[in-house]
């Protein structure tokens, strides 16, 4: 019998070689050949799948969300059930934030291709379907603590402050201007203004 292909597992493996060397050289470190290197396989292989660097690159993305999703959802269900709105945000914001061993790890793939999005259009598209659903999700749920009679604020403005702030706390954590117990503090404040201060105990 023919040993059977595992095609997606191939993929992953191609992804993750992508995020390291996307973490340790940038951008300019990621092209077919290194790629190829770093998972040791061969250029014939990678090109099977992805024919250029950016459909590679894309595929990388799409591989990370769906990590940063695996894990906002591991958090959520140790959170208090059925969770309020202001613990389900915050959950969706700290995994964006890099203050965990994955999330450090990942947050450098993430940076590199925000940057080849800014010149190539194309890459763009997903980051913006994304934001656009992130805001969407974010504004839902300061509605709801607007509804509940626990916040006064208008939702969608409160969603681009919170996720402009995770956006930001996350260039500052990468690069060392903030440490993590005072991230988690300036999102906490913010996230207090929105939803009101919660009773901690």
């Amino acid at each position: 019998m023919p040993k059977q292909v595992d095609h997606h597992e191939r993929r992953q493996q191609i992804a993750a070689a992508v995020c390291r060397l996307a973490a340790t050289r940038g951008l300019e470190g990621v092209s077919l050949r290194h790629v190829a290197a770093e998972a040791g396989v061969s250029m014939g292989r990678i090109q099977h799948y992805f024919k250029t660097k950016d459909e590679m690159l894309l595929f990388a993305f799409g591989t990370i969300s769906e990590r940063v999703e695996h894990r906002v959802a591991q958090a959520v269900a140790t959170l208090p059930q059925p969770p309020d709105a202001r613990s389900l945000v915050r959950a969706l914001l700290v995994e964006m934030m890099p203050v965990g061993a994955h999330a450090r790890a990942e947050m450098p793939m993430w940076i590199a291709f925000f940057a080849r999005a800014v010149v190539e259009p194309r890459m763009a598209d997903p980051l913006r379907e994304g934001t656009r659903a992130l805001h969407a999700f974010v504004a839902e749920q300061v509605g709801k603590a607007c509804s509940d009679g626990e916040s006064a604020a208008d939702p969608a403005r409160e969603a681009e402050i919170l996720l402009a702030l995770a956006d930001g706390l996350m260039m500052r954590l990468m690069v060392g201007g903030i440490e993590a117990d005072a991230a988690l503090a300036a999102l906490d404040h913010q996230l207090d203004r929105a939803f009101g201060s919660p009773d901690r105990g």
